[in-house]
């Protein structure tokens, strides 16, 4: 994997969980890529893991972190019977944020382009590698077509903060408006609401059964507050999705 980056903790994160949080993600991050190369030789899954959590921990981020990753891992860990390849779909969860600048439109390119890099070196089959790849570049959407499964439970994960109880919803919603802090405040609101209303108008948010049954109906009352709110000029709250 190329590219060299500096680890910095995420914002207002206590380095002691923190850093136990890294070990943990180490841990799953091995296991992971141990279960997809399915018997094949590989090197040492470390640097790998170490290269994945210094992007994951960069300064311009505040919601996209790992603390997100790890809550991906454990959604996609919740929803792993409905996926006909979980170890494909874990590693996407990896890399779907893997490259993110928040001034930029095409994170989701780069990050399935660096899987595409970096997961053969690593020991990954080529036909393993194109499944992560395409996963990265559905989260363009999170619209999986019918029966992509695989695709069901990435983008499922991805969204279940969606979810969330209130605080940890206005959490969510104020770190990525700390992302795009370079938008200015009636440009950040309209875009914001555009993005409320297409999610809002979709037949449904969640795919998998289990995420329409414990997810749909909660996700959609925050979603509509955060318009009410967005739209009645009240609070500051946040911006983009998963």
């Amino acid at each position: 994997m190329t590219d060299h980056h500096t680890p910095h903790p995420p914002h207002g994160s206590d380095s002691s969980d923190s850093s136990d949080n890294e070990a943990g993600l180490r841990d799953r991050w091995h296991d992971t890529l141990v279960a997809a190369r399915a018997g094949a030789e590989g090197p040492d899954p470390l640097p790998y893991a170490e290269n994945l959590l210094a992007r994951w921990a960069e300064p311009q981020r505040r919601y996209h972190t790992t603390a997100h990753l790890s809550t991906v891992l454990d959604r996609v860990d919740t929803l792993a019977g409905h996926a006909d390849d979980v170890h494909a779909v874990r590693l996407a969860a990896w890399f779907h944020d893997a490259v993110y600048r928040p001034d930029r439109s095409e994170n989701e390119e780069r990050s399935a382009a660096l899987a595409e890099r970096a997961l053969p070196e690593a020991g990954v089959p080529d036909a393993a590698v194109a499944e992560v790849a395409r996963l990265v570049r559905l989260t363009v959407t999170h619209d999986p077509a019918d029966g992509d499964r695989n695709g069901e439970v990435l983008c499922d994960a991805d969204l279940a903060i969606l979810a969330g109880g209130p605080q940890e919803y206005a959490a969510y919603a104020a770190q990525v408006r700390e992302e795009y802090g370079f938008v200015p405040d009636e440009a950040f609101r309209a875009g914001r609401a555009a993005v409320l209303r297409q999610l809002l108008d979709l037949p449904r948010l969640f795919r998998t059964p289990y995420g329409a049954a414990e997810w749909e109906a909660r996700a959609r009352h925050n979603l509509a507050t955060e318009l009410e709110l967005l739209t009645s000029s009240g609070p500051e709250i946040g911006t983009g999705t998963g």
